[in-house]
């Protein structure tokens, strides 16, 4: 997993899923940032984790399973290339 985007059944809320690049290569861990876009201005951040890459993982897939749906471009930020 690079990069990913998870947005909810409203269109409000959005967790962005992205590599901590700083992370041992033995054991990689990502951050998972939520938040959601603003009509004029940055988008207003709420929460961050910093997750093992498997635990990323698992939210990911139970996010998935409650109705949250990929996002195909990035709601904020620069997109990373993985």
């Amino acid at each position: 997993m690079g990069e990913g985007w998870l947005i909810d059944s409203d269109g409000y809320w959005i967790w962005r899923f992205h590599r901590d690049q700083k992370a041992w290569i033995n054991e990689p861990k990502m951050f998972i940032d939520r938040g959601r876009r603003m009509p004029e201005g940055p988008p207003l951040l709420k929460e961050r984790r910093h997750l093992r890459k498997s635990e990323a993982e698992q939210l990911w897939a139970s996010l998935q399973t409650q109705g949250w749906k990929r996002l195909a471009s990035p709601a904020w930020g620069d997109a990373i290339e993985l």
